[in-house]
C-alpha cells in the first residue's frame, strides 16, 4: 500500500501557515499536533495564575504571553510552551517579537513549564535537551499523571514536577513529589507545593 511522505516545513512556512494556531509545533520540520485535555489546561492555567501572582508580588518586569512559539535558530523547529514567563526588557533584541509573538533568545525567558502529556518523550527528552541548548535557566516538566518513563521520575511511577535549573550549559534536575515545596531559581520565594499543582488536575494524593 503507498503511503505519500509528509511534507517537511520550512520554519518560515510553519510560522506563516500555522504561526497563529494553538495546537501545532514544528519539530525537525515535521508538523506535530498537540492534543491537551482538560485537565492539562487546568495545570497550564493553576501555573501561569501562580507565577502571575509572584510576578505582580514583586513588581517584576515579567509576563506570561497567551501565545508565543521559541524558533530554534539553524532548525526546522519551534515550540509552543504551555507555560513561558518572558522578560519584558529583553524583547527589544527580538527580531521577530514586533510581527509575531516569536521568541529567538534565551535572554528573553526566565521560565518555561511543559505540562506532560501523551508525547511525554518530547518534554523529558528532546525539548530537555534543545532548552539547554537554547540556554533557557529553568525548564519544568510537570508530570501531574506520573506518565513519564521510570528513568525519569523513579519507581514506582508517581506524579512528579522536575526542575531543570541551567549550570553552565547543562540541566540540574529534581524531583518533586507529594507535598514537597518547589524550588525555584527565577522565583526563589515562590510558596507552592508539588501536590497543589495535581490537584488543579483533578489528581488527589492517597
Amino acid at each position: 500500500m503507498f503511503q505519500s511522505v509528509p511534507k517537511i516545513l520550512t520554519i518560515d512556512e510553519f510560522i506563516t501557515h500555522y504561526g497563529d494556531s494553538e495546537i501545532y509545533e514544528l519539530i525537525d520540520g515535521e508538523l506535530i499536533e498537540m492534543e491537551p485535555t482538560g485537565p492539562h489546561e487546568q495545570v497550564s492555567a493553576f501555573i501561569g495564575r501562580k507565577l502571575n501572582v509572584e510576578i505582580d508580588r514583586q513588581d517584576l518586569c515579567y509576563f506570561i504571553p497567551h501565545r508565543c512559539l521559541i524558533k530554534l535558530l539553524g532548525t526546522n523547529t519551534a515550540f509552543r510552551p504551555d507555560v513561558i514567563v518572558l522578560d519584558r526588557t529583553q524583547l527589544i533584541n527580538e527580531p521577530l517579537w514586533q510581527q509575531e509573538p516569536v521568541i529567538t533568545s534565551a535572554k528573553s525567558i526566565k521560565l518555561i513549564a511543559e505540562v506532560v502529556s501523551t508525547n511525554w518523550q518530547n518534554d523529558y527528552a528532546r525539548k530537555f535537551e534543545d532548552y539547554a541548548l537554547l540556554g533557557v535557566s529553568e525548564y519544568w516538566i510537570v508530570d501531574y499523571l506520573g506518565i513519564g518513563g521510570r528513568e525519569y521520575i523513579g519507581k514506582p511511577k508517581q506524579p512528579t514536577i522536575t526542575i531543570c535549573t541551567l549550570i553552565e550549559d547543562e540541566y540540574q534536575k529534581k524531583l518533586f513529589q507529594n507535598n514537597e515545596q518547589l524550588v525555584s531559581s527565577s522565583f526563589p520565594n515562590l510558596q507552592l507545593t508539588a501536590q497543589q499543582v495535581f490537584a488543579a488536575g483533578g489528581y488527589i494524593a492517597m
